[in-house]
C-alpha cells in the first residue's frame, strides 16, 4: 500500500518495498500542557510532543511520524490511544539515536537512560533554552512512570497501525521490541541472509576431503608463526569453511594480512577443485567510506606482494588476488535521491566472495542492501573491530554478531576440524559444547603487531576497553611515562575553560612535541626513525611551499595535492560532542582564528586556501561520499579576458577509486560539508592519524562511552594526546557503554 498526502503537512508514507518514510510537518505555536491529561487526551499529548520538538529534545520527523500514525488510524475509523502517539514519536526518536527499535521493557524500567531526554547538550538559542526550562518537569520518565508494560502491549495490540510484521503496518511489535516497519524488515533480511549462508553445505566440512587438504597445505605455506596458537591461521580456516564469516580484532592484530592470506588460500582451493574446473573466484573488496577504502587499499597492496604464491597449490597468480578497494555505495550502484541501489535481488552483483572492511561502520540499512545484492551462493566476509563505535546511523551489526567472540564458544566438532586443518589445537577455554551456529563463523584475532608491549597507546586502549582504567594507568599518562602518550592538562582536575581551549588551539598548531619524552625525538618504529609529532602548521607550510606555477603540469599539481592531503593526516583533533565550546563547531572556529593570528591561513571564515573540509553527505553526482576529506588550494588555472592566468580556489579530494588520483572540485559545487580542524570521533572511524588529539568536555554526557574513548585512542598510529575539561570525565566515560536496541542477535539464536 502506498499513500501520499500533498497537504500542508507534507507527509509521505510508503508501506510497500520501501516503507515508512516521513517528512516533518510544520509545528504550530505550542499550547499549554495540562500534566493531568497527558495520556488521556490526544491534543495534550500532541502539544507535549510539539514542546519537546521546540526544545530540540526530539526531531520534527518524530512529531511528523506520530501525527501520521494518528491520522491513518482516524481515517480507518479508529480513535488512537495517546500512548500510541507517544510511543510512535519515541520509537522514531530512538532510530535517530542509532537504535533499530525501542525495547519497551527497558523504556519503562529507565526512561531517562534509554531515551537520554532531555539531551545533555544545551539548547542553541534563547527560545529553545526558555522552552527547555519550561519543560523541566515534563520529562518522558515522569509520563511513563504511570504506564506498565501491559498497558503498552494492550494499546499496541489494539491499534491498526501496529502488527507483528505479517501485515503492512508502519509499526511492528516483536515481543517487547517496537520497530518502524522499515527497520524491522532490514533486520529480517540480514538475519535471513546470514542463516541461509550458514546452512549451505561446505566442500571443506570433511577434513580428509581433497578440498580440505588443499586448504591445509595452503595455510601451512601462508603462515609460519612460532606462536603455539596462530589465531590468524585459525581465522582463515574458519572463514574458509563458511559462506558467511566475521573476523574481528583490535588495531594491529593483522586483519588485512589475515584476509589476504584467506583469499590466496581460497583461490588455491578453487584451482584444485574439479567442480570449478580451475576457475578462480570472483572477489570484490569494499569499505563503508572512501577514507576506509583508501586505507585498506594502501595496506592490501603490500600484503599481496608478500604472498608466497609460487609455493601454493592450485596455481594462484598475482592477478587472482584483488587489490582495488571501492566503497560499498559505489559497489552496489548508488542511485541519486533514493536509498535504493542498482544492484539488488533482481540484479545481483557478479561476485563469488565479497570482503567488507571496517564493518562496524555499516548500519542495518546498508547491510540489508548488501545481502539483497549478493547472489545466494556468494561468500560474505566481514572485517572489523567489535569494540569500536557502532555505525553513525541505526544499528550495531558487527557488535551484535561478535557479542560472544571473546570466549569463541566453538563446538567440539568445530575445534576438531580447526585442529585438523591448521595443526594448531584450539584452547580449551574457547570450546563450548553448547556453542551456537553463529559462534562457528566468528573468529577473533588476539595478538597486536602494531604496538610494542610497552606502548602507551596500546596500554591505554586496553585499559579503556576492559574498563580497567585504574589509578596506575592514569598516573603513567599524567606523568608522561609513555613515549607515545601525553595528557596535556593533567595537572588540573578541572582547568579554566578559556585557558584549556587556548591550549587546544596552540597544540593544534604545533603538536606540542616538547611535551613528549625527549621532545618526540629518537623513536624507532618497525626499524624506521619516527619524526616528532606535528600540528596543522606542518601541512599548511607544505601547501604554500610548492614552487608550482600556471605553467606546471596538472600531474605536478596532483602530486602536490596528494602530498598535502597525506600531511594533513599527520594530526587531527577528535571531539565527543558537536555543539558547544568543547564540540566540533566551537573548536573549528577557534582553531581557525588561531591559525589566522599565526598568519598560516588568509582568513578564518568562508573559503580560503588551506581550509580542510569534511563531506557530510553522499553526493553521487560529484562522486563524493560522507566522510571524504578535501583541502582547498589556490590554483592559477582560470584565465582573464586577456588570456592571463588567474588564481581560483579548488578543493582537492582523493579520487576514491584506489588509484591515488586527485579530483579538483569548485567550492560552489560542494553543498554538504564542514570545516574539519576538529571532527567527531564517530566521523573518524575508518581513519588513522599519525598524531591524534582527543578532547573530552567538562561534563559527562550519554555520548561519552568506553567505545567512544577506545575508538578515539585507536585512531592514533604513533602519537596520542589527551586534553580534558574535567579529569573525572575520562574515568566516568569508561564506565558507560553503548547498548543499541536491536533484535538481530536474538533472531539468530531463535532459528
Amino acid at each position: 500500500m502506498s499513500r501520499t498526502r500533498n497537504t500542508d503537512n507534507q507527509i509521505t508514507l510508503d508501506l510497500g518495498d520501501d516503507p515508512a518514510a516521513t517528512a516533518p510537518a510544520p509545528i504550530a505555536e505550542s499550547r499549554a500542557v495540562d500534566k493531568s491529561g497527558l495520556l488521556a487526551s490526544l491534543e495534550q499529548t500532541e502539544a507535549l510532543l510539539q514542546q519537546w520538538q521546540l526544545a530540540e529534545w526530539i526531531r520534527p520527523l518524530d512529531v511528523g511520524f506520530a501525527r501520521l500514525i494518528c491520522e491513518l488510524s482516524e481515517e480507518q475509523g479508529e480513535s488512537p490511544s495517546p500512548l500510541i502517539l507517544l510511543l510512535a514519536a519515541l520509537t522514531s526518536h530512538q532510530v535517530g539515536r542509532g537504535h533499530v527499535c525501542i525495547d519497551l521493557a527497558n523504556l519503562l524500567a529507565d526512561a531517562g537512560n534509554t531515551l537520554s531526554l532531555p539531551p545533555e547538550e544545551p539548547a542553541r538559542d534563547t527560545l529553545t533554552q526558555s522552552k527547555a526550562a519550561e519543560l523541566n518537569q515534563l520529562k518522558p520518565g515522569d509520563l511513563l512512570a504511570r504506564v506498565t508494560l501491559a498497558d503498552c502491549q494492550v494499546a499496541l495490540s489494539g491499534s491498526l497501525a501496529v502488527s507483528d510484521g505479517s501485515l503492512t503496518t508502519p509499526l511492528v511489535l516483536n515481543e517487547t521490541r517496537l520497530y518502524l516497519r522499515r527497520f524491522w524488515r532490514y533486520e529480517q533480511r540480514i538475519a535471513d541472509g546470514i542463516l541461509q549462508r550458514l546452512a549451505l553445505p561446505s566442500p571443506l566440512a570433511d577434513p580428509d576431503s581433497a578440498a580440505a587438504q588443499t586448504l591445509a597445505k595452503a595455510l601451512g605455506q601462508l603462515f609460519q608463526s612460532p606462536e603455539p596458537v596462530d589465531y590468524q591461521k585459525l581465522a582463515c580456516a574458519l572463514a574458509a569453511r563458511n559462506r558467511f564469516a566475521v573476523i574481528t580484532g583490535g588495531p594491529g592484530t593483522g586483519k588485512t594480512t589475515t584476509v589476504v592470506n584467506l583469499l590466496a588460500a581460497l583461490q588455491a582451493v578453487a584451482g584444485e577443485s574439479p567442480q570449478r574446473a580451475g576457475r578462480k573466484y570472483r572477489i570484490r573488496l569494499a569499505a563503508p567510506t572512501g577514507k576506509a577504502a583508501a586505507r585498506l587499499n594502501e595496506s592490501i597492496g603490500g600484503a599481496v606482494s608478500r604472498l608466497p604464491l609460487d609455493q601454493l597449490p592450485g596455481k594462484v597468480h598475482l592477478e587472482d588476488i584483488p587489490t582495488r578497494v571501492t566503497t560499498l555505495h559505489r559497489l552496489l550502484g548508488s542511485r541519486p535521491d533514493t536509498r535504493k541501489f542498482r544492484h539488488n535481488r533482481d540484479n545481483p552483483l557478479l561476485v563469488d566472495i565479497l570482503v567488507i572492511d571496517e564493518a562496524s561502520m555499516v548500519d542495518v540499512d546498508l547491510m540489508a542492501s548488501v545481502f539483497d545484492a549478493l547472489p545466494a551462493n556468494a561468500q560474505l566476509i566481514l572485517l572489523g573491530d567489535k569494540d569500536q563505535l557502532a555505525s553513525v546511523d541505526a544499528g550495531a551489526v558487527l557488535g551484535e554478531l561478535c557479542q560472544r567472540a571473546l570466549d569463541a564458544h566453538y563446538a567440539p566438532d568445530t575445534a576438531r576440524w580447526l585442529a585438523a586443518i591448521t595443526g594448531d589445537p584450539v584452547p580449551d577455554t574457547l570450546i563450548d559444547p553448547n556453542g551456537q551456529p553463529m559462534d562457528q563463523a566468528v573468529a577473533m584475532l588476539r595478538k597486536s603487531y602494531r604496538f610494542e608491549e610497552d606502548s602507551g597507546i596500546r596500554k591505554l586502549a586496553e585499559a579503556v576497553n576492559t574498563s580497567a582504567l585504574d589509578s596506575a594507568v592514569l598516573r603513567q599518562i599524567r606523568e608522561a611515562e609513555f613515549e607515545d602518550v601525553i595528557w596535556l592538562n593533567s595537572q588540573h582536575a578541572k582547568p579554566e575553560l578559556e585557558q584549556t581551549l587556548d591550549q587546544i588551539c596552540r597544540h593544534a598548531i604545533n603538536g606540542t612535541p616538547e611535551a613528549f619524552r625527549n621532545a618526540g625525538q629518537g623513536r624507532v618504529v618497525n626499524d624506521k626513525a619516527l619524526p616528532p609529532p606535528v600540528g596543522y602548521r606542518h601541512y599548511l607550510a607544505m601547501m604554500h611551499n610548492h614552487g608550482l606555477s600556471a605553467d606546471s603540469d596538472r600531474d605536478d599539481w596532483d602530486a602536490h595535492a596528494a602530498q598535502v592531503l597525506e600531511a594533513f593526516n599527520d594530526f587531527q583533533i577528535l571531539c565527543a560532542l558537536r555543539k558547544g565550546p568543547w564540540g566540533v563547531e566551537g573548536l573549528n572556529d577557534r582553531v581557525a582564528r588561531h591559525l589566522l593570528a599565526e598568519k598560516l591561513i588568509p582568513r578564518a571564515e568562508g573559503w580560503y586556501a588551506g581550509r580542510p573540509v569534511l563531506v557530510t553527505g553522499n553526493d553521487y553526482n560529484l562522486g563524493l561520499m560522507n566522510g571524504d576529506i578535501g583541502i582547498t588550494f589556490r590554483v592559477p588555472w582560470d584565465k582573464t579576458e586577456n588570456g592571463e592566468a588567474r588564481d581560483t580556489l579548488r578543493v582537492a579530494f582523493p579520487s576514491g577509486d584506489s588509484t591515488g588520483g586527485i579530483r579538483w572540485i569548485s567550492p560552489s559545487r560542494l553543498q554538504q560539508l564542514e570545516t574539519v580542524y576538529a571532527m567527531t570521533v564517530h566521523k573518524s572511524q575508518g581513519s588513522e592519524f599519525n598524531h591524534t588529539c582527543l578532547v573530552l568536555p567538562d561534563r559527562l554526557s550519554p555520548v561519552l562511552t568506553k567505545e567512544l574513548i577506545y575508538t578515539g585512542i585507536t585512531r592514533a598510529k604513533n602519537w596520542f594526546s589527551l586534553i580534558t575539561g574535567d579529569a573525572q570525565v575520562l574515568k566516568d566515560s569508561v564506565g558507560q557503554q553503548v547498548v543499541r536496541a536491536s533484535g538481530l542477535a536474538l533472531r539468530l539464536e531463535e532459528r
